[in-house]
């Protein structure tokens, strides 16, 4: 029999991930846990993992292409159910996908099973090194769909006979028709929506990677579900500049970079562990406030793709020199594109840091459902009061991002103080 195994989802709210590379191809042997393919998905690049042994009967999908989470990915002869048997299950996992698709649902990491002649021959669309036939069907196809399916194509006027599906036995699935109709556009525009030879010499298009995509959905979500309020202040480091260069060529004979950062996310550990409602995240189905009794900071990383956010776990617990080494380690792995999904979890409190840039001040977007996120621009020389002489000092300037749902503005006061203090005078950090 055979396997059609779907596009798992392999992370939190994972929808598609693009083709980066395949393993595999028609007639080759595989066994459990072999990787199958290389996919880029919004978080991460990971390898996906056979779930059967057997032979590769088909591969779904061309290298740069995007799949979603529950389109066909392979598959996969097997031995072990045949004949009835295998006819049987057949009828038992389509009633099963056509009851969860009318739900609005996904089928989401399953293995459907195709017997032989227990359904139609699937899809030539994204398939590598399939032989297809060129003769003319004799008759006009009828499409294999749900009623869910059906009723979008009537929606959208678009003949479901026409559209090739992707889904086990050639099923055509919503997004079939979504990517059908859109092909129909741009076959054929609208003649005012054509541009000129003039105008696309002054454009350039470039598709959206899917860490683009995740960004945007993730801003909009993050405007939408929270009330963004943003304090602005600033501190001064003079005393952080000479402990940090105190200690920095010591650490660099051990190959450790010490930047200001590591002070910084435990300077944030610390306050948090004084501030619960700058670490909780709200619950409005339930109606609770969720306050976190760990403290996981994420950083926001520049990269080439776009803006990953990589977490140190535990920073309440770890010296000064233990984050400096998990900093640097974490933040090459996202640069490089080897960041696993584990690192990218489970995180509370975020830390974007804009002054490397060159960057003053901002009004960073909270990293929904976080309840704040602190910005840090450049540190610059400006003049200070100490002792009732003004003196030249070194600025840093901090931005505060919250959700005015959770936190009110004396507690996010109170909470910047403590940072600014702590990052005055950083020999407190470890002297409480």
């Amino acid at each position: 029999m055979r396997y059609i195994f779907n596009f798992p989802d392999i992370g939190e709210g994972l929808d598609e991930g693009t083709i980066l590379e395949w393993y595999v191809k028609k007639g080759q042997s595989v066994k459990v846990g072999d990787p199958l393919v290389k996919m880029e998905t919004d978080k991460v690049v990971a390898d996906i993992p056979s779930p059967r042994e057997g032979i590769i009967a088909a591969t779904f999908g061309k290298v740069g292409e995007t799949i979603h989470v529950g389109n066909a990915l392979t598959e996969i002869e097997i031995e072990g159910v045949s004949g009835e048997a295998a006819q049987e299950l057949v009828k038992e996992t389509q009633t099963q996908m056509e009851s969860v698709e009318e739900e609005g649902a996904g089928v989401v990491g399953t293995l459907e099973v195709a017997g032989n002649n227990a359904f139609m021959p699937a899809s030539d669309e994204g398939v590598d090194n399939k032989e297809v036939s060129s003769a003319p069907n004799s008759q006009a196809k009828k499409a294999l769909a749900t009623p869910v399916a059906r009723a979008m194509a009537k929606e959208l006027d678009v003949d479901i006979n026409l559209v090739s599906g992707t889904g086990p036995g050639g099923r055509v699935m919503k997004e079939d028709i979504a990517k059908f109709k859109q092909k129909q556009a741009y076959n054929n525009p609208k003649p005012e929506s054509v541009p000129s030879t003039e105008t696309q010499d002054l454009i350039e298009i470039e598709k959206m990677t899917q860490i683009r995509k995740t960004i945007a959905k993730n801003m909009i979500q993050s405007k939408h579900n929270a009330a963004h309020m943003t304090v602005f202040d600033d501190v001064e480091v003079s005393e952080l500049i000479r402990l940090r260069a105190k200690f920095k060529q010591r650490y660099a004979a051990e190959d450790v970079k010490l930047s200001y950062l590591p002070f910084i996310l435990k300077a944030t550990a610390l306050a948090l562990k004084k501030h619960k409602s700058l670490n909780s995240e709200m619950d409005m189905e339930n109606g609770n406030i969720i306050y976190k009794k760990y403290y996981n900071i994420g950083i926001a990383v520049d990269t080439e793709d776009g803006l990953l956010v990589p977490v140190i776990k535990d920073v309440d617990k770890k010296t000064i020199k233990q984050l400096a080494i998990e900093v640097a380690e974490i933040s090459e792995k996202a640069r490089t594109r080897s960041i696993k999904l584990d690192d990218m979890k489970n995180g509370t409190f975020t830390i974007t840091s804009f002054g490397s840039i060159g960057g003053k001040y901002a009004v960073p977007v909270i990293n929904y459902p976080q309840a704040a996120i602190l910005g840090i621009g450049r540190i610059f020389e400006a003049p200070v009061v100490k002792n009732g002489q003004i003196e030249v000092g070194n600025t840093l300037p901090l931005s505060l991002s919250v959700d005015h749902r959770i936190v009110d503005g004396g507690e996010v006061t109170r909470f910047l103080n403590l940072i600014m203090n702590y990052l005055e005078e950083p020999v407190t950090m470890v002297m409480e």
